[in-house]
């Protein structure tokens, strides 16, 4: 019981820290790019993952974490994976329209859950289905206002959606199978997701924004601003990490949509955003949808820890613990370890 409720406080910290971090950093990128012209987000987000590498590179020189072996293969094409998919959105972003790029954004759980069905056999009850489907309306009604269609547009985001889902689904699956905690995931797959944003992202933002991110005329206010979303960034890519790893992807995708909500509501109160009635249901709507998966997981999760913990379930358990069977799950544990997942 002590280790579970451990568990369960280690899980509400790092979904507290994801909500908290994540709306603090879309706060300071609006005001960095709404108020103070910087459009850069492409490069802004290279930068992101090169300050989260160096924390991270002092914080291993401090012994605050253990360094884990990965495969270079994988962690090399996990994290151009993860680079690429954020280029993607951003480019959804550009070329269609604030409405599309919200509709792009729900359509990554239903996508989620189709893969994790497909191919890791992961099943989703009715309620859970009935939840995710109220929340994505919430958000929906709450967020999406136009709905313009163009064909470049609209492979964008079918890439960007694609991209997305298998990067977080990975960023799941390497940690469990390869027993590595999110830090160390992180600590060696940020500096290849830098690289590539760092390589491709000036191009793309000049092709967005029609500017030079190295023409930009940088006062002391903008470098303030860039150091703090930087600082951010940190807690907002380590707590990203943190929840997919304890959690699942569609875990953590609900947990965006709780972030767009607040992201609403700050925007209305702190910079005086527009708010309507249909934001207002729209949000209402989300939350009770989010709600009911909270309360549908956890009670499915307590219901798998009692059939887990039952007699016969338990004997089950010895009976297969043979010196045989350990030798073999040894051998798959080690080979395991020295193998891609990718």
């Amino acid at each position: 019981m002590g280790e579970l409720t451990g568990y369960q406080l280690g899980v509400i910290g790092a979904l507290f820290l994801s909500v908290a971090s994540s709306v603090s950093i879309v706060i300071c990128n609006k005001a960095l790019m709404s108020n103070l012209g910087f459009p850069f987000a492409t490069t802004l987000t290279s930068w992101h993952l090169m300050v989260t590498y160096c924390t991270l590179h002092v914080a291993h020189r401090l012994n605050f974490f253990e360094n884990k072996s990965i495969d270079m293969k994988t962690v090399i094409l996990f994290g151009i994976l993860n680079g690429i998919s954020i280029g993607f959105l951003n480019l959804s972003l550009g070329f269609n329209s604030i409405g599309f790029y919200q509709m792009t954004k729900l359509a990554i759980i239903p996508f989620t859950v189709l893969l994790e069905t497909l191919f890791l056999k992961k099943q989703f009850s009715q309620k859970i289905k009935l939840s995710l489907f109220l929340l994505l309306v919430g958000v929906g009604i709450a967020s999406v206002t136009d709905l313009q269609l163009n064909f470049v547009g609209t492979v964008l985001s079918i890439l960007a959606i694609m991209t997305t889902c298998v990067g977080q689904i990975l960023t799941n699956t390497i940690q469990k199978r390869l027993n590595v905690s999110s830090t160390q995931l992180l600590y060696q797959s940020a500096p290849f997701q830098a690289a590539i944003l760092f390589v491709t992202g000036p191009m793309v933002d000049q092709y967005l924004t029609k500017q030079n991110v190295f023409a930009y005329k940088y006062s002391p206010l903008v470098l303030g601003f860039i150091i703090l979303s930087c600082v951010i960034a940190v807690s907002v890519n380590f707590s990203t990490f943190l929840v997919i790893g304890k959690t699942s992807p569609v875990t953590y995708q609900v947990l965006g949509h709780l972030k767009t909500c607040l992201v609403l509501g700050f925007g209305y109160t702190l910079l005086h955003d527009p708010f309507t009635e249909r934001n207002i249901i729209g949000i209402l709507v989300a939350i009770v949808g989010m709600g009911l998966y909270s309360y549908f997981c956890t009670h499915e999760n307590k219901k798998k820890q009692m059939v887990d913990l039952s007699p016969g379930s338990q004997i089950k358990d010895k009976d297969s613990n043979s010196p045989l069977l350990e030798k073999e799950n040894h051998f798959e544990v080690k080979k395991a370890t020295k193998d891609s997942l990718v």
